[in-house]
């Protein structure tokens, strides 16, 4: 992976986390993968069960945003940090979120390990 290649699956990781399409989540990921929301959680493990669980608290249409930009790629390993933003249905910003994810991909481009780290901007 180079950072070209981690900036375009961040900017697909958005477009699948604001869509909810199942098959553009799934793509994210490899069959075999690790998904913690926390760096202490023990991982959700698989494809089927990582696309599964981004269903569980699922965002309102229109009141999420992300930007997030790769900080270090070395190999199959990335960092990256960004914002996670979320709006009221009227528009207003709610909450921020300073995020840092650590990401390892397989040869194919797909995550096989993600882990995030988030902190609620005061």
């Amino acid at each position: 992976m180079d950072r070209a290649e981690v900036t375009r699956w961040l900017e697909r990781y958005v477009a699948a986390w604001k869509s909810y399409d199942r098959g553009a989540i799934g793509e994210l990921f490899s069959e075999d993968a690790e998904y913690r929301y926390h760096p202490y959680d023990d991982p959700v493990r698989g494809r089927g069960d990582i696309v599964s669980s981004w269903f569980h608290d699922q965002d309102e249409p229109g009141t999420y945003d992300g930007r997030y930009e790769p900080i270090a790629v070395d190999g199959d390993v990335a960092v990256a940090t960004g914002t996670s933003t979320y709006r009221s249905a009227e528009g207003k910003v709610e909450r921020v979120y300073h995020n840092a994810y650590v990401m390892r991909f397989d040869g194919e481009g797909r995550c096989r390990s993600f882990t995030e780290w988030f902190m609620l901007q005061p």
